[in-house]
């Protein structure tokens, strides 16, 4: 099989973040959705915990928005990713492909515009589905109990 990365311009090594079109930004994305879970900042530090709840919005079963042109309205709280943003959020994993190309380093191989299948994210258990519960299925209040370890 040919990786999709050996079909395609590999724009994410030509361009800045800044520069994609919107159909490059989208596909950018992993589809990992740690950026759909809850997190919690300690004040006092700044550092931030994930937890493993998910967005109410976020498909279990296929880690995408179940409303993603919508998302904003429906969930305030829900960022909009953008290039300047990416710069300023701490919280964005390791991983992330905005954040590897912000800071000019290479995608990882099993993202699905190098590996050309978008199931190696998964298959590498980068993906949170499965390992995550929908936030309407637990107190909010406990979120502190959920913080997980297994990012990155």
């Amino acid at each position: 099989m040919v990786a999709l990365s050996d079909q395609l311009n590999r724009f994410w090594e030509e361009k800045k973040l800044a520069e994609l079109t919107a159909e490059e930004w989208e596909s950018l994305c992993d589809g990992c959705a740690k950026c759909c879970l809850h997190k919690i900042e300690d004040v006092d530090s700044g550092e931030v915990y994930y937890t493993n709840v998910a967005c109410r919005l976020l498909d279990l079963n296929t880690c995408r928005c179940s409303d993603y042109a919508n998302r904003s309205r429906l969930v305030p709280d829900c960022l909009r990713l953008s290039a300047d943003l990416v710069g300023q959020l701490s919280w964005l994993p390791e991983s992330c492909a905005y954040r590897r190309v912000a800071e000019s380093r290479p995608l990882a191989w099993w993202h699905p515009l190098v590996s050309g299948n978008p199931a190696t994210v998964r298959q590498v258990g980068v993906a949170v589905c499965g390992k995550v519960v929908a936030e309407g299925e637990v107190d909010l209040d406990d979120l502190e109990d959920m913080v997980v370890d297994w990012f990155d």
